[in-house]
């Protein structure tokens, strides 16, 4: 698809934003729309901005993800206005305005003194603004990132346009190819800030431009779920590989986590069951269902794999039921995923924000709704050797369920995790990952 057909997605993508909030402005006493993109904070006792992250309901309007201080105003009936922020500045270069055939559905204009943007939505009435408080002047206090508003608009951003589905499936391939060169470097002894770095050109992403910070872990580190650091030489013996890092594609982001052994044996045949498993759990992605029951799925499958590789000596449900698939697999099986890569309203049951719990004894879950055609989420189960978590198993009753010789061979791996991005549709789930990989190696 070329960027012109992209763009005229866009078009309906803008049409259902306008549409959205029309419904939420309405019903929440507000007449207008005032959406900040943000400004990133300065370093401490520095003259240095941290890196910049824009407020993702100013990138849901417009694709302008690298330009602080852009401002969307919008009110129904109109066309949206985009200020765009572009000072009279020697010490940096300032953003060109785009140029892309999209502005043709947006009022665009260069803005040099963010003090005189208030002019633009002084006769809309009642205006909501969203965005960082301390972009907005102090007497609007009151107006800014009203609870009511967000719950709407936060509720219906599950939901995925076309255009919004194409940017995923975009940002999937980019993760694609980000993570075949990735492995190209670890299978030749690479060490972990360097597969990183082969990672982001081969992404041609520079890392603040990443959806979030990539995890590259090797052995042990593969334990850490966050696991942050990048060491500088690679490990001896290097057993495993887990690497769990995305891109982003006009804001949208792909989260893509796979796991790889050094050479061939039960780490290996571990994974293999463990990505069978995965792609069992996609499949059950379907309209209609209960994102919670399938996480408790997700136990249950992993528990299965569990007792197939000898780790546990309980199966499946009874394994879920003793807890001892929370040992080794201890967060949510998934969560939403869009413009941002833990997306908001993942425990929403509808527009008034009311929650749907998660399920007892699994507090880490991020994702409690219903499924319908266009919620993006991730499936990602993992088996992890956690030092903390099995002390504590092998301190309670679960230590007679787990065969502890068969932890201590496979504890120096770290563990596994394995994630895709799938959609719900109103067939068959569309795994955005699993495609990606498969035009890349084509």
């Amino acid at each position: 698809m070329s960027e012109d057909s992209l763009d005229r997605l866009y078009v309906q993508h803008l049409q259902t934003q306008m549409r959205r909030a029309d419904q939420a402005l309405a019903a929440t006493g507000f007449d207008a729309l005032v959406i900040h993109a943000g400004c990133p904070p300065t370093q401490f006792l520095d003259d240095q901005d941290y890196p910049y992250k824009v407020n993702p309901h100013f990138k849901a309007w417009v694709p302008v993800t690298d330009n602080p201080r852009c401002l969307l105003v919008y009110s129904p009936g109109a066309r949206p206005r985009v200020l765009f922020y572009q000072p009279n500045d020697f010490w940096h270069k300032p953003a060109s305005p785009p140029q892309a055939s999209w502005t043709a559905a947006v009022d665009l204009t260069v803005m040099a003194d963010p003090s005189k943007a208030g002019a633009h939505w002084a006769n809309l009435g009642r205006v909501a603004m969203i965005g960082p408080r301390e972009c907005f002047e102090e007497s609007e206090a009151e107006r800014i990132n009203p609870p009511d508003l967000l719950t709407r608009l936060h509720y219906d951003r599950a939901v995925k346009t076309t255009y919004e589905l194409e940017c995923m499936r975009r940002a999937n391939t980019l993760g694609a190819r980000g993570h075949a060169a990735a492995l190209a470097a670890f299978r030749r002894g690479a060490c972990e800030y360097e597969v990183h770095m082969r990672y982001l050109e081969a992404c041609v992403q520079r890392e603040e431009e990443m959806p979030y910070n990539n995890i590259v872990a090797y052995n042990e580190h593969a334990a850490v779920l966050h696991y942050q650091n990048l060491e500088r030489s690679a490990p001896a013996p290097l057993r495993s590989f887990l690497i769990d890092a995305g891109a982003q594609y006009r804001g949208y982001a792909s989260d893509i986590t796979r796991t790889h052994a050094a050479a061939p044996g039960m780490f290996a045949d571990l994974i293999d069951a463990l990505d069978e498993a995965q792609l069992s759990l996609c499949g059950e992605i379907l309209a209609g269902r209960d994102y919670r029951e399938v996480h408790l799925s997700a136990h249950r499958v992993v528990g299965d794999v569990l007792h197939a590789a000898g780790l546990t000596k309980l199966a499946g449900q009874a394994a879920l039921e003793m807890g001892v698939t929370t040992v080794f697999f201890p967060h949510g099986i998934g969560h939403l995923l869009g413009l941002q890569v833990h997306d908001v309203g993942g425990v929403m049951g509808d527009l008034h924000g009311h929650e749907r719990k998660r399920p007892e004894g699994h507090p880490y879950l991020r994702l409690t709704r219903m499924l319908e055609p266009g919620v993006v989420v991730t499936v990602e189960p993992g088996i992890y050797f956690i030092d903390s978590l099995l002390a504590a198993a092998h301190a309670d009753a679960r230590r007679a369920h787990i065969d502890w010789s068969v932890v201590e061979r496979l504890r120096p791996f770290g563990g596994i995790r394995i994630e895709d991005n799938v959609a719900t549709t109103a067939s068959q789930p569309e795994n955005l990952t699993r495609e990606a990989f498969s035009r890349a190696a084509a």
